[in-house]
């Protein structure tokens, strides 16, 4: 893997994401998990060596489209990457690929058509079934409540992230493996939070009564 260049890229997104600063949750440490996990899989998945170079550099791309905008801002995710690339004179058909697999990672794109595609889109949602779920969720609910000046109720969240979870699988047997335990933890976590809440706003009602 070629380490110059990686540590150049790093340095770019790093710099792209740094001012962000209402984004408690896509940061650069995101894009950092992002790539690190990508890696991590492909020792796990027997890629080839050539291929853990472009997992890399798509993960550490994938959120760069940030720094445009925030929603539907999909065409603007490979341009970025595309335009540092040919910077350091990157090969265009690794560009291609890597600009492939950083569109894949769309939460839309529901069929990964490669164990490249299935390992990014693992990586990039890792969190979902691990013990920091939480910590990073309420960072996702904070950036979302700041950049689009809403106000999302806790119960309304809490459904929605037992929903996401309900309907969500990973793609790769070693994510698949590593995770579940964890994603049932997090299952019951949530219910019992939802149960207290319920509670909660029937004893704020009989106060009414």
């Amino acid at each position: 893997m070629n380490q110059d260049i990686l540590e150049k890229a790093k340095k770019y997104v790093n710099n792209l994401l740094m001012p962000l600063e209402d984004h408690y949750y896509h940061q650069y440490d995101h894009a950092l998990e992002v790539m690190q996990r990508s890696i991590y899989l492909w020792t796990q998945e027997w890629v080839s060596e050539e291929e853990k170079e472009l997992l890399a550099l798509a993960g550490i791309f994938h959120d760069t489209w940030f720094i445009i905008q925030y929603d539907k801002n999909e065409p603007f995710w490979a341009k970025i990457t595309h335009n540092f690339l040919k910077s350091v004179l990157y090969p265009n058909d690794k560009i291609e690929l890597i600009e492939s697999l950083i569109l894949a990672t769309d939460p839309e794109y529901k069929n990964p058509k490669n164990i490249l595609e299935k390992i990014i889109k693992d990586a990039d949602l890792d969190n979902l079934w691990t013990q920091n779920f939480f910590d990073k969720w309420e960072k996702l609910k904070n950036e979302i409540e700041t950049i689009k000046q809403i106000k999302i109720k806790d119960p309304n969240w809490h459904h929605s992230s037992i929903d996401l979870l309900h309907a969500h699988n990973y793609y790769t047997k070693t994510q698949q493996q590593e995770r579940w335990e964890q994603k049932e933890k997090n299952m019951s976590i949530l219910e019992d939070m939802l149960n207290e809440l319920d509670r909660e706003e029937k004893l704020s009602l009989q106060k009414f009564l």
